[in-house]
C-alpha cells in the first residue's frame, strides 16, 4: 500500500513537473490575469457582446502574424520585413482594385488582386530566405534591409501612381464577391445567437448591434490550426525544430535545412498577405504606413508565448496565449477611459523581459543545464 502511494505521489510529481516544463505555462498565467483584470477593471464592458468582438479582431491580427514569426524564430531565424510585408500586401491589392491588373491584364477582382499579390509576397519571402542560406548573412540584418526596402518601394508606388500614400473609398466588394466577404466579412455570428438565447448581453437594435466575429478570426485559427498541426504531427515539425536546436547536426541526420528556412521565410510573408486582404476588404482602404511596427509586436509575441530567441524551443499554444494577453493589453485603453494608452508599451517591455528569463530557465531545466 505504501508501494502504491509513493508510486502516484511521484507520478503527480511528474505530470506538475511535465506542466511546469511546457514553454506556453507562463504566457497562460499572464493571459488569466490579464482576462480577469481587464474584466474587473472595465466593468465587464471588454467582454459584452461588442467588447469581445473587437478585443478578438485585434487579437487575430496579431496572432496570424505572430504565428508566422514563431514558426521561424524556432528554425532559429528572424524576419523584420513582416510590417514592411503588410503595407507592400495592401498596397498591392488596392492599387489593382482601382486601377486594374498589372501588363494590361484588365480589370481585378478581389480574388485575383489577391492571388497576384500573393504570387509576388511568396517569391519575396523566396528570395529573402535564399539570401539568408546562401550569403551566411544574419536574418536580422537581411530582413532588416528588406523592412526599408519594402517600406520604401510602397511609399514610392503609391505617389507615383495613386498621387497618394492612401487609397479610401474602394467600393464594398463584400457585398459582391465571396472571396472579400470570407476575408473581410464577419464570422461565427451563430455564437451570438446562442449567447442571446442564453440570456448574454447582446442588444441586436441599439449599440450592442454585432452579427459575429471579424472573418480574420476565422483565418487565425485555420493558421495557428495547420501550424500546430505541422509542428506536432509531422515530419516537417521535427525539421523545424532540429534546424532551430543545431543546424549543422540537422543537415548531418538529412534535414533540408536551407528549404526549411526558405519555406518559413515564405510563411511569414504568407501571413503577412493575409493580415493585410484582411485588413483591406474589411475596411476598403489601403495606407502606406499599414504594419508600421507589426514586426516587432510579432516577435514580442512570440517571445512571451515561450518561443526562445536562440531557436529549437516554442509552441503555437503559448503564441496563441501571448497574442490574447498582448491583444487584450493593446485594447485595454478603449475599455478604461483613465488608462494612459501609452502603457501598453511599458507593459509590453516589461512582460518581454520578463518572457526572455522565464523561457531560458524553463530550457535550461529541460536540457539540464545545456
Amino acid at each position: 500500500m505504501a508501494e502504491r502511494s509513493e508510486a502516484d505521489r511521484m507520478t503527480k510529481e511528474s505530470a506538475i513537473q511535465t506542466l511546469i516544463r511546457r514553454p506556453e505555462i507562463g504566457s497562460f498565467i499572464v493571459m488569466i490575469i490579464i482576462i480577469a483584470g481587464l474584466a474587473f477593471a472595465s466593468d465587464g464592458k471588454a467582454f459584452n457582446a461588442l467588447g469581445l468582438k473587437n478585443n478578438i479582431a485585434i487579437v487575430a491580427q496579431y496572432g496570424i502574424i505572430a504565428t508566422g514569426a514563431a514558426l521561424l524564430m524556432i528554425s532559429g531565424e528572424f524576419d523584420l520585413s513582416i510590417g514592411s510585408m503588410i503595407g507592400f500586401a495592401g498596397m498591392s491589392m488596392a492599387m489593382m482594385l482601382k486601377w486594374g491588373l498589372p501588363f494590361g491584364l484588365g480589370e481585378a477582382t478581389p480574388f485575383t488582386a489577391f492571388i497576384f499579390t500573393l504570387v509576388m509576397t511568396l517569391a519575396i519571402g523566396w528570395f529573402i530566405g535564399f539570401v539568408v542560406v546562401k550569403s551566411g548573412l544574419s536574418s536580422f540584418i537581411v530582413t532588416l534591409a528588406f523592412l526599408f526596402f519594402l517600406r520604401g518601394t510602397t511609399e514610392v508606388a503609391f505617389r507615383l501612381i495613386n498621387k497618394s500614400t492612401q487609397i479610401s473609398g474602394l467600393p464594398d466588394y463584400k457585398e459582391t464577391s465571396w472571396f472579400a466577404d470570407i476575408l473581410g466579412g464577419e464570422v461565427f455570428g451563430w455564437f451570438y445567437d446562442v449567447w442571446f438565447m442564453l440570456g448574454g448581453n447582446l442588444n441586436r437594435r441599439g449599440a450592442q448591434w454585432v452579427e459575429g466575429f471579424d472573418a480574420r478570426f476565422l483565418w487565425w485559427l485555420v493558421i495557428a490550426g495547420a501550424a500546430y498541426y505541422v509542428l506536432s504531427r509531422t515530419q516537417l515539425g521535427n525539421w523545424i525544430y532540429a534546424t532551430g536546436d543545431n543546424k549543422e547536426s540537422a543537415r548531418a541526420n538529412g534535414v533540408p535545412v536551407n528549404k526549411v528556412k526558405i519555406g518559413l521565410f515564405m510563411f511569414t510573408a504568407f501571413c503577412a498577405t493575409m493580415f493585410a486582404a484582411c485588413q483591406v476588404f474589411d475596411t476598403n482602404t489601403s495606407d502606406a504606413a499599414k504594419g508600421n511596427l507589426m514586426e516587432l509586436f510579432a516577435i514580442a509575441i512570440a517571445v512571451v508565448g515561450g518561443t526562445l530567441m536562440t531557436g529549437g524551443f516554442g509552441s503555437v499554444i503559448g503564441v496563441i496565449f501571448g497574442a490574447v494577453t498582448v491583444g487584450l493589453v493593446s485594447n485595454a485603453v478603449f475599455f478604461i477611459p483613465w488608462l494612459d494608452g501609452a502603457w501598453f508599451r511599458v507593459f509590453v517591455g516589461t512582460i518581454l523581459l520578463a518572457a526572455v528569463f522565464a523561457n531560458e530557465r524553463i530550457r535550461k531545466r529541460i536540457t539540464g543545464g545545456i
